[in-house]
């Protein structure tokens, strides 16, 4: 049963810790990834730490009684959002963490996060044009199956709108079923399926005119 006490409010610094820890206890694809890498911040370096740091005003976090137990962040503008990241985000990241070397099918998980620290994935123009915003949500399992995934959405995806936004996109692992069940359930449509190695899912929602 959720926690009557559970509440949505906006990123706080002092929220940066359980970003980073909700990042790892869900990041495989939606379970616990603790077991799956020696450094428990890559994780959290890629998608959700630099979100609360440089996007602030579209970060948000669930508390309860427990602490904060779920987040929703993104940016309103990726190509800005990209920018900044090479910028003020990934070179101190890179400086601590080399580029892996030798054939990829060799490299360890840490290795291949890592990689994406050197080499970031950039969302495609098709998507960025005509849906700017992206986002990324995550609720422990205490949350989950409770209606605040939805009103976390419908927060987050609120904030944009009133920002000026004009559409956002999300991509999920073809692997997370319960992601994918949510997302459609939420009314988010499907755009396109990345073939492997990617194996992921482009969702996107516009938002309409004021």
């Amino acid at each position: 049963m959720a926690d009557p006490a559970a509440e949505i409010r906006p990123y706080r610094p002092s929220d940066l810790g359980a970003l980073y820890r909700i990042a790892l206890m869900t990041g495989d694809s939606g379970q616990d990834a603790s077991a799956m890498y020696r450094d428990p911040d890559l994780v959290g370096h890629i998608y959700a730490a630099p979100y609360g740091l440089l996007s602030p005003e579209t970060a948000f976090v669930v508390e309860d009684r427990e602490g904060v137990c779920g987040y929703i962040v993104g940016a309103l503008d990726t190509r800005a959002f990209e920018a900044r990241l090479e910028a003020d985000w990934w070179p101190a990241l890179r400086g601590r963490l080399p580029a892996p070397s030798g054939p990829p099918q060799t490299w360890t998980a840490d290795q291949r996060l890592i990689q994406l620290i050197h080499h970031p994935a950039h969302a495609p123009r098709r998507l960025n044009e005509p849906y700017p915003s992206h986002l990324h949500i995550n609720l422990l399992p205490r949350l989950q199956g409770q209606g605040m995934g939805k009103r976390l959405m419908d927060r987050w995806l609120g904030t944009v709108r009133d920002l000026g936004s004009r559409g956002a996109h999300l991509g999920v692992s073809g692997a997370n079923a319960r992601a994918i069940r949510f997302y459609q359930a939420y009314g988010m449509r499907e755009l396109e399926r990345l073939p492997p190695p990617y194996d992921g899912i482009w969702y996107v929602t516009t938002f309409e005119p004021g």
